[in-house]
């Protein structure tokens, strides 16, 4: 779009983590005595509520010996809106060094901040089973929990990406005999403040800034305040023609020794190809008059 192609897979490494959060819920069955039993890995996917409702209607008494097995859990990406109260400076460039190459820049604007609504779903068959799930995630949420994420990797570039947690509500599914099995859901709402990045610009490191010092001198030229001085020593290339002239100019270079050393003096340091970004180096200044005194003015 607009004359860019990339990729950086934000949506979809947001829907991994928020799907790694919740993959190694465990719930435990004990005897009356506080023996262990059972341990019972809680099985994650990504589907829909209604495909799982759907599952448990065909097979109410969820009997079969392949299917769906109680406890489970799923997750689901619900919606992306935008967060303009989250918005950060669209005119400000984040930098980073190139891995192979530290002469060269990667570069990118301000990403864009975006709410990115999931939906946990948990499905048991009795009430303790949802309330030793529900115990295991929810001390966790004050109401949000961040992860740092790498989102751009060749900028390495990490930031904390906060998961809130919105509300919890519940839904007994039961509708049959009193011999017929129920299916409790519990649904979890989350909002994950997400940013995407636009396209990464690669360029090379500026590494000599070059300032120019401009006069005025119509007033001198033009006699309209003779007893002015300020313009007494400049001189100009076209005196004919009063204006903005350039009058001197200061180059400003990195400087560093062989040994590694910062230094200031051009002489002595190292040529400018060979200085890298992450150089403990100096700063050289040069000075230029460009034009010699004159007092004719």
């Amino acid at each position: 779009m607009l004359g860019h192609n990339f990729y950086h897979q934000h949506i979809r490494k947001y829907v991994i983590v928020f799907g790694t959060l919740f993959n190694d819920v465990i719930v435990q069955r004990k005897d009356a005595n506080g023996n262990i039993l059972q341990d019972i890995k809680v099985p994650l996917a990504y589907a829909p509520r209604e495909k799982a409702l759907a599952r448990i209607n065909a097979d109410p008494d969820l009997s079969k010996k392949v299917g769906m097995v109680l406890p489970r859990m799923s997750f689901e990406m619900t919606s992306i809106n935008y967060a303009p109260e989250r918005k950060l400076n669209k005119i400000h460039r984040n930098v980073s060094a190139f891995a192979d190459d530290k002469t060269k820049l990667y570069a990118a604007y301000s990403p864009v901040a975006y709410d990115i609504g999931f939906e946990l779903n948990i499905y048991t068959r009795y009430a303790e089973d949802s309330t030793k799930i529900l115990e295991q995630i929810l001390p966790f949420f004050t109401p949000e929990w961040s992860v740092t994420m790498n989102l751009v990797p060749e900028m390495n570039w990490k930031q904390d990406i906060p998961i809130v947690l919105n509300g919890v509500s519940m839904q007994d599914t039961y509708e049959g005999d009193f011999e017929t099995r129920r299916a409790l859901i519990h649904t979890i709402n989350f909002t994950l403040k997400g940013y995407l990045w636009g396209p990464v610009r690669k360029s090379g490191i500026i590494k000599t800034a070059n300032v120019m010092t401009h006069v005025d001198t119509s007033a001198v030229y033009a006699n309209e305040h003779p007893s002015n001085t300020v313009f007494a020593n400049v001189n100009v290339t076209d005196s004919s023609q009063p204006g903005y002239y350039i009058h001197s100019r200061t180059t400003t270079t990195p400087g560093l020794l062989a040994n590694g050393s910062p230094t200031s003096n051009a002489s002595l340091s190292v040529g400018i190809g060979s200085i890298d970004e992450d150089d403990d180096y100096g700063y050289i200044h040069n000075f230029e008059e460009w034009f010699s005194a004159n007092t004719s003015a």
